[in-house]
Order: C-alpha cells, then structure tokens, then sequence
C-alpha cells in the first residue's frame, strides 16, 4: 500500500529556511505527480508545488514562487522542499501528495492527488 511519511517540520524565525522532506514507500516505481499541499486551521488545503516525477518542469503556487523549490530523489523515491524567506502566512500543516495519473496538464488541486502524508507543522513565528 502506498505511504507518504513526511519530515523536516519545526519553528523557524521569519525570514528564516526549512527542508521537508517525504518519502514514499509501498511500491515500485513513481508514476505521476509530487506534490506539496498546506493548510492552516480553518482555512482550504492549499497548493504549494508540484514536480511531474519522470519528467517535465517543477511548479509552484503564487504564494510561493520564488521562495520555495521542490526536488525529488529518484532512487530513494523521495521529495523535498526548500522553503526560504519565510512568512507568517507560511504557518500551516504541510502535505506531501501523490497523483498517480497521467496528465496534459499540472494537478494543483486536492481532488487530483490521490494519495496524502499524514502532515508536518511548519510554524513561523514574528
């Protein structure tokens, strides 16, 4: 059964970087898209960035771009993301996210994943 693990949350000053990191485990081989969700208490899951896993560009939120970079690891069939400049509003729960399908264009909503970390907290304190 496919897993989705991820790791690297904390508190980070503003201004300040982090690393997240999911790792998937439960099959073979990633077909499809990465990607990274947050949420914030109250608020709708929220797109962050996105990496087609065999091939194609990366892609980001508007909120983001510019600030966070999405990377993958093939053969440990692990994602990452490098989150710099941080903001208050970055506060949220982060989700690491699978989407298995083949696509002509780039998932960016929650109903296109189908397969989701159980989160890592991400708090940036002012």
């Amino acid at each position: 059964q496919v897993q989705l693990v991820e790791s690297g949350g904390g508190l980070v000053q503003v201004g300040g970087s982090l690393r997240l990191a999911c790792s998937a485990s439960g099959i073979t081989s990633i077909v499809g898209t990465m990607g990274w969700f947050r949420q914030a208490p109250g608020k709708e899951r929220e797109f962050v960035a996105g990496f087609p896993w065999t091939k194609g560009d990366d892609y980001y939120g508007d909120s983001v771009k510019g600030r966070f970079t999405i990377s993958r690891d093939k053969a440990k069939k692990m994602v990452y993301l490098q989150m710099n400049s941080l903001k208050p509003d970055d506060t949220a729960v982060y989700f690491c996210a699978l989407d298995r399908s083949i696509r002509w264009t780039r998932p960016t909503t929650v109903s296109e994943f189908d397969f989701w970390g159980q989160g890592t907290q991400v708090t940036v304190s002012s």
